[in-house]
């Protein structure tokens, strides 16, 4: 029997706090890699060459709106079936167009714990 790779996280979110607490998070609580993107320029990138397992969207990035990124995200086959989960301090209806959250495997709201992350990543995604 082969071991398992880990899930592979792309953070696209352009607080650095925020990805060394995820990675701290995700790799203690599951032993998963972080992949690290601070614009969604670069988060897109990621996501069409690393192909991760999911993404971890802000919706409030430097160069685009996080609801630009993800249907971005849905509208490249390779990336397609890639889940999305927001996560992001601006829940509100003005911020989560109703396409967001349909395109969308979930919201997991900042402030999030950190001793949890990883079990809410994974019940969203039934992993």
């Amino acid at each position: 029997m082969s071991p398992t790779l880990p899930k592979r996280i792309l953070l696209i979110d352009d607080e650095i706090s925020i990805h060394v607490i995820v990675k701290i998070s995700l790799q203690t609580e599951a032993n998963w890699v972080t992949l690290k993107a601070v614009s969604g320029t670069e988060g897109l990138t990621q996501a069409n060459t690393q192909l991760p397992d999911a993404i971890l969207l802000d919706m409030m990035l430097p160069d685009m709106d996080g609801n630009f990124v993800l249907n971005r995200l849905q509208s490249n086959p390779r990336t397609r079936e890639i889940p999305v989960i927001l996560l992001t301090a601006q829940v509100d209806a003005d911020t989560l167009s109703p396409a967001s959250r349909r395109l969308s495997a979930g919201v997991i709201p900042k402030p999030f714990d950190s001793l949890t992350l990883a079990a809410q990543i994974a019940m969203l995604l039934g992993w």
